[in-house]
């Protein structure tokens, strides 16, 4: 750890060098800051971030527009996302989930927390290059009727047209198809795809279910609700018409 490109998006100044101090004194020495959401895009192109804290609240452009507009680029989709926020509402974390943020931290925060934190996701994003199957061997793509997906390129396919993922959508998608007909539990998608004991609640898990099911579209009867259980993939799903 350490060499990693970071970009800090936030507005206060105090807590911009705060951050920047202590993210140097972990030893990242690459660190940007920016003021505002325009700012923000500018960066992104010029320093090719790493990972990104980004405040939510922010003048001009706010920082669920900057989420959005980064997400919704294939060049910038990947980029990891924390989200700064002041409200600390279930509302607000489930809005920055849904639109492919990758964690959070709640406003006052221990700067012990948030360095544990992009550790825990730059982990996370490195991790995730290398494909493996359910007993965790290397694996080759996974196929499963019309969705192939390949976890050390990142791409997943419907019907043979590229799948417009978040890094969390991804993740969700591949352990349940790595499985067909097993039942996970929302805290046990948590668990695999974010790490133990990462704060997000059943509400959050179930918006970005309805996220990933709209998605996929006329697909979307391969995730299954196991009702007072949790989420599956179809071990029977033949939707080829």
């Amino acid at each position: 750890m350490g060499k990693e490109k970071i970009l800090v998006v936030e507005d206060e100044d105090a807590i911009q060098e705060l951050i920047r101090y202590n993210l140097q004194k972990e030893g990242f020495d690459r660190v940007r800051c920016c003021d505002s959401g325009e700012e923000a895009l500018t960066a992104v192109a010029e320093f090719a971030p790493d990972l990104i804290l980004l405040d939510l609240m922010l003048p001009g452009m706010d920082g669920l527009a900057v989420c959005r507009h980064l997400k919704s680029d294939h060049r910038t989709a990947l980029i990891p996302i924390i989200m700064l926020t002041a409200k600390s509402e279930e509302s607000d974390v489930v809005v920055g989930l849904e639109m492919g943020a990758d964690d959070y931290i709640a406003k006052p925060f221990s700067t012990k927390v948030l360095v544990a934190r992009i550790h825990s996701v730059l982990r996370r994003v490195s991790g995730s290059t290398q494909p493996e199957d359910a007993a965790g061997n290397a694996a080759a793509a996974l196929k499963r009727g019309a969705l192939m997906m390949n976890r050390g390129t990142r791409e997943a396919l419907l019907d043979g047209v590229p799948l417009n993922l978040t890094f969390s959508e991804f993740e969700i998608l591949y352990l349940l198809a790595r499985r067909p007909g097993w039942v996970f539990t929302r805290s046990q998608i948590v668990n695999e795809v974010k790490g133990e004991d990462y704060p997000v609640t059943e509400r959050a898990i179930d918006v970005q279910m309805v996220s990933l099911r709209r998605k996929l579209g006329r697909h979307g009867g391969m995730i299954e609700t196991v009702r007072g259980v949790g989420y599956r993939f179809a071990s029977d799903y033949r939707q080829e018409e």
